[in-house]
């Protein structure tokens, strides 16, 4: 297959038409003020879309005949995002169509890497262009498209209000405090130390209330695995080893990686494994990471037990459970 260059004949080339605005000076200017009118448009609806979610309550209905009855806030939402993007398209092909460059350009087949000359001339093209969209004379344009750039980067910024709360609000709390029952999960039975033998696992969640209320959001950060060895087998300091009973020792089961389950216990190893990125904590020094993504240690739970035997907690977690974020030290 030949790659030989066939050069255009210009005899039955279709005649290039000028546009009004390449010759009239009026057309031009106000080409340019219907699309500086566009970009304000476009800025109007973000302006909308940010007054209806901050300053419009959600319980404010309106009647549309078509519609019936809409939720207010909702609705201004949907209007100002859709006059944001459709005004600032709107206004770019405009643009783009009647005051950018309308010269009718072939691109010849190249190498696949340009010179350097070429790439020099790239560059010059490129500014060439830039220049030829006239930004940089059109202040009225430059400015308008400015504050509607501006505007329409508003409305995502404060949405992501809307994906709740920061992390370390919800993790920095459990239902885990001084005296709280450890219980069976699943069978919400209290557990005596001496129910548990030397390799023993159990899961557990804290005592409630209201224990067939629990939520799910709870379920979702409360889980504790206990794990009871040999004393001389732990590697602890003596802050850490306080923290333990009768060489049975609690930490959270959600990873400080990503928050997924802990729930593979090699009971030779005594290593803890995250299923979802083999993240591996050794339970003899203290869920210490040895391998994997995760950043730090399990938060250990501070136990001893009841006046009748029962295990309970000293005290709630002394940091937040779960993965790491930017709200917190990883280490």
């Amino acid at each position: 297959m030949s790659n030989e260059i066939v050069p255009i004949d210009d005899s039955i080339a279709p005649t290039h038409a000028p546009r009004s605005t390449d010759i009239d000076p009026k057309a031009e200017k106000r080409a340019e003020q219907q699309i500086a009118i566009l970009f304000g448009l476009s800025g109007l609806g973000s302006l909308l879309l940010i007054y209806s979610y901050v300053f419009v309550t959600k319980d404010v209905f309106i009647f549309i005949p078509v519609m019936g009855n809409q939720n207010a806030q909702q609705l201004g939402i949907g209007i100002g995002m859709a006059m944001s993007l459709f005004f600032l398209g709107m206004a770019a092909i405009h643009w783009a169509k009647t005051l950018m460059s309308d010269v009718e350009v072939v691109n010849h087949r190249h190498e696949f890497r340009s010179s350097d000359e070429d790439r020099e001339a790239f560059v010059k093209t490129v500014k060439a262009g830039a220049a030829a969209a006239g930004l940089g004379r059109r202040t009225l344009i430059k400015r308008s498209l400015g504050a509607a750039i501006g505007l329409f980067a508003l409305p995502p910024v404060l949405l992501l209000r809307d994906l709740g709360p920061l992390p370390k609000k919800q993790l920095e709390t459990t239902n885990w405090k001084a005296g709280t029952r450890l219980l069976t999960d699943p069978g919400n039975r209290p557990i005596l130390a001496t129910d548990l033998e030397i390799g023993a696992v159990v899961q557990v969640l804290p005592a409630v209330e209201h224990e067939d209320e629990r939520p799910l959001s709870d379920i979702a950060k409360d889980p504790v695995l206990l794990i009871r060895l040999r004393e001389q087998d732990f590697q602890l300091t003596p802050e850490k080893l306080a923290m333990t009973y009768n060489g049975i020792i609690a930490f959270s089961k959600i990873c400080s990686h990503m928050g997924c389950a802990v729930a593979l216990y090699e009971q030779q190893t005594k290593h803890l494994l995250c299923p979802c990125h083999q993240s591996t904590f050794d339970v003899t020094r203290g869920a210490k990471v040895i391998f994997g993504p995760a950043a730090r240690p399990l938060p250990q739970l501070a136990i001893t037990v009841d006046a009748e035997g029962y295990l309970i907690a000293r005290a709630a977690f002394s940091e937040p459970v779960g993965p790491s974020f930017w709200e917190r030290n990883s280490q």
